[in-house]
């Protein structure tokens, strides 16, 4: 048998296996969401006029209950805009004041947290860093990946660069320039340093909101979080997270609830 040969041919395929780590990689939910947030950016730069239209991209905000990571935020004399994305792939169904939305690529389903629900959360983090009233501020959610809408959305759920059009229809002046920047100094100032260290701390809260059995604050209070039963209506016997305060505090949380 001649080795050489064989070992001459193995290195003219040493591309393979880099090429191979690559593709990999390209398939992982890190890149994709990476990719749909590197889109959003893009677009933004190309029809969203940056002396108009202030960009501060990835703020991590605390919260009572830990942190609170936005995607985009857009200030603006026309208001300011928070972007929540999503680079999903498959059928999108939802329902504004649903819990959660389901996604199904062929015969699979999958169920994910309703993401203006999630965007929520954000609008009232920055909500308590600003001092500007809350009806200038706007929720807006982007689906980035190749999705398709099989239910009717509100006109704040956009795919693809649909969100630059909802941002531009707010043409009302409701900010002075003066007040736009107040506000990119507040939240400047008030955001977690955008380091890897922040991003993991806030991953790592994620993972043990996720966890039924570990401890959570209320977002809105600071209070420890219950696990309890809901005893009537259709959700009975379903389990949730309310506020230890309660009736002061009503709070209330699926037990999957992340943010």
């Amino acid at each position: 048998m001649d080795y050489f040969a064989i070992t001459n041919e193995i290195y003219k395929l040493w591309w393979v296996i880099p090429l191979l780590l690559v593709i990999t990689v390209f398939k992982t939910p890190w890149f994709k969401g990476l990719a749909g947030e590197a889109l959003v950016k893009l677009a933004a730069k190309l029809w969203l006029p940056a002396d108009t239209y202030h960009p501060i991209h990835n703020v991590t905000l605390p919260t009572p209950d830990g942190t609170t990571q936005i995607d985009h935020i857009f200030v603006s004399r026309f208001g300011i805009f928070v972007v929540e994305t999503k680079n999903m792939k498959g059928w999108i169904f939802g329902a504004e004041n649903q819990a959660e939305w389901t996604q199904k690529i062929f015969k699979q389903t999958f169920r994910f947290q309703n993401p203006l629900r999630q965007n929520y959360k954000h609008l009232k983090a920055l909500e308590a860093a600003l001092d500007v009233p809350p009806e200038v501020m706007h929720s807006v959610v982007v689906f980035a990946g190749d999705s398709t809408f099989k239910s009717p959305m509100p006109p704040n759920v956009t795919s693809g660069g649909g969100y630059i059009t909802y941002i531009k229809s707010f043409r009302e002046t409701v900010l002075t320039e003066s007040e736009v920047l107040k506000v990119l100094g507040q939240i400047r100032a008030g955001r977690l340093e955008p380091t890897r260290k922040t991003h993991r701390q806030h991953v790592q809260q994620l993972k043990s909101r996720s966890d039924p059995t570990a401890e959570r604050k209320c977002p809105k209070c600071g209070s420890p979080m219950v696990l309890r039963t809901a005893k009537q209506g259709a959700n009975a016997g379903r389990q949730f997270w309310g506020c230890s305060t309660f009736p002061k505090c009503k709070v209330m949380q699926n037990v999957t609830e992340l943010h």
